[in-house]
């Protein structure tokens, strides 16, 4: 059963050893992310299971203990799923499981056993959303900690550069992680997600199956578009 999900964004700037001098930038989106945790805690989860964007369509699995490095972003910083220190072996996580992991070992999560699914803009809605029933079909009190960026195209200097259909898109996503919308997430475009550059789409879709059957209200605790890429920090509970 979902008790609670927390939605944050994923980009590796958020570890403030990779943001370097841009570190301060980005306070209030950790700050959010932060604050998504605590309802997370709150819901006393049996299990807490992250689920973020990968490089294969996925679903890639993850055990709690799973090692992840922003070594690639020229920071000698490791992360451990859940944990303080690696027990797990297998492939290492991918950045924004990562950065996921940073998240619970920055507030300490000790709440409840982790384990991460990676999934990736080649997974369909339909699959996504098997794989949320998968997980809300386990047995207890399970929530979830979903990553994912929103568009990449919202300025002249962002990664995917300008793209006038980036803001809509971005409008959309939010006023469904705020209503609480499985259906509205379902929907959301598969080639349009791609095409702007939106991390999060998989994820998302996932967290809409998970709550097909649920009667959470959400919150949404951050929205802006730094650097031109869309983050959105929400909470269902």
């Amino acid at each position: 059963m979902l008790v609670a999900a927390a939605v944050c964004p994923c980009p590796p700037l958020l570890v403030p050893e990779v943001a370097a001098g841009a570190a301060p930038e980005l306070d209030a989106a950790r700050a959010a992310c932060t604050d998504a945790l605590g309802v997370l805690a709150a819901s006393r989860p049996d299990r807490l299971v992250v689920v973020g964007p990968a490089d294969s369509a996925g679903p890639e699995t993850h055990p709690r203990g799973a090692r992840g490095s922003f070594r690639g972003f020229g920071v000698d910083v490791e992360v451990y799923l859940g944990a303080d220190s690696g027990g797990a072996g297998g492939a290492e996580l991918p950045h924004g499981l990562a950065v996921g992991a940073w998240l619970l070992g920055r507030t300490g999560w000790t709440d409840s056993p982790v384990d991460a699914i990676g999934v990736g803009d080649g997974l369909s809605a339909e699959r996504c959303a098997a794989v949320g029933r998968d997980i809300a079909a386990r047995a207890g009190r399970t929530a979830l900690l979903v990553l994912g960026d929103a568009s990449a195209c919202r300025t002249l200097k962002a990664p995917g550069y300008l793209d006038e259909r980036a803001a809509p898109f971005d409008a959309e996503v939010g006023r469904a992680l705020e209503a609480a919308d499985p259906a509205a997430l379902a929907a959301l475009d598969i080639d349009l997600a791609r095409e702007l550059k939106a991390s999060g789409r998989a994820p998302w879709q996932v967290l809409a199956g998970a709550a097909e059957d649920s009667d959470l209200g959400g919150a949404l605790l951050y929205e802006d578009a730094p650097y031109g890429v869309g983050y959105v920090v929400a909470t269902w509970s």
